[in-house]
């Protein structure tokens, strides 16, 4: 898996300094303490959650009945 960089500057002091108290309480650093709070985003965890439905949905076999025009339309005059 091709893992991308990030780089910011002109971090908001405030901002720098919560991310970095964070990062020592869990004891991680800083780029790791930034990768977890940058994964829990919101829409990161809506496409998450909409991707693993879509791949169990995937699994299930399909349940449609197969209906032949033809058949149906046949079926219908004859009435």
């Amino acid at each position: 898996m091709h893992m991308a960089s990030l780089q910011i500057r002109d971090i908001p002091a405030e901002l720098y300094e919560a991310l970095t108290e964070r990062a020592r309480r869990n004891r991680r650093s800083l780029a790791q303490q930034a990768v977890t709070d940058l994964s829990r985003i919101d829409e990161l965890e809506a496409r998450k959650r909409r991707d693993l439905a879509v791949e169990r949905l995937r699994g299930i076999p399909s349940r449609r009945i197969k209906l032949d025009p033809v058949r149906i339309v046949r079926a219908d005059r004859q009435r």
